[in-house]
């Protein structure tokens, strides 16, 4: 696990590049899971799709008012990376927002593509309690753990994204966005993570890094290492930017995802990075 820790850090820091100064009001296009759409956090955006749950505090609307960008929110809960590239039932692909008058761009996929919120659940939940979703109790979810194939997929599909925005906005900066680091070394009693969840999801959050990090390389991308960044901002810490396993509420933070402080953080390190 060190190794795809170390691994991720250095693909991270071989994508950093000098970037161009943003101009006032220059389009911005956000894709995404649930982690760029702030799920759960302070409310809808108005005139979007409810089940996408883009919030006003997600990190991309943050960036926007701070770098009074025109931005164009196309991230989405539950999406991956083939929704990014295709459509989603009623949802056009959300590369389709991007055009030449695009240029800026963040992208944070790959979680939903290899079931990490999913394990989560799956490795909190009680057998003996179940989880109850929309009212009707459900039995504790598997664990899957993700093959080499979905990896693979992963890396083909983040890149092909890469290559579509280059083609569509040439002009634009391409920013991976890594996901927080949501299980630590020495995960506390409060995430109640059994041994063996815990270790497959630290694995599965580490590799998500490393093949964010190495297609973006790849493809003349750049990367926030916003999993570095959160590594002493866990659930577990005192100043943490994501939540474990926590009830769903009006006001509070979907299990397993980033606080209004982690989004808020994040928009800190990217208007960072665009200027310098």
């Amino acid at each position: 696990m060190r190794f795809w820790a170390l691994a991720a850090t250095a693909l991270a820091l071989a994508g950093c590049a000098h970037t161009q100064k943003l101009p006032q009001s220059a389009r911005y296009v956000a894709m995404g899971s649930s982690f760029a759409a702030g799920t759960a956090l302070g409310g809808i955006k108005p005139d979007t799709p409810k089940r996408c749950g883009r919030s006003p505090n997600s990190y991309a609307s943050l960036l926007a008012k701070r770098l009074n960008l025109t931005l164009d929110d196309q991230s989405c809960g539950g999406a991956t990376t083939a929704h990014i590239l295709g459509n989603w039932s009623e949802l056009p692909p959300q590369i389709d927002a991007v055009n030449a008058a695009t240029r800026l761009v963040t992208l944070t996929i790959g979680g939903n593509d290899l079931n990490y919120v999913g394990n989560l659940f799956g490795a909190t939940c009680k057998a003996e309690v179940g989880f109850t979703y929309q009212g009707v109790k459900r039995p504790c979810p598997q664990l899957r753990v993700p093959t080499e194939e979905n990896y693979a997929s992963l890396d083909s599909n983040l890149r092909a994204i890469a290559r579509e925005v280059h083609n569509r906005a040439p002009k634009a900066q391409l920013v991976f966005v890594q996901y927080v680091k949501l299980v630590p070394d020495a995960p506390c009693s409060g995430l109640e993570l059994s041994a063996e969840g815990a270790s497959l999801t630290r694995i599965i959050g580490e590799r998500l890094a490393v093949t964010t990090a190495r297609a973006a390389a790849a493809e003349g991308a750049k990367v926030l290492s916003v999993d570095t960044l959160s590594s002493n901002h866990t659930a577990c810490d005192a100043a943490p930017w994501s939540v474990g396993p926590k009830p769903l509420g009006p006001d509070a933070n979907a299990p397993w995802h980033p606080t209004t402080a982690g989004h808020a953080a994040i928009a800190d390190a990217l208007a960072k990075m665009l200027r310098r």
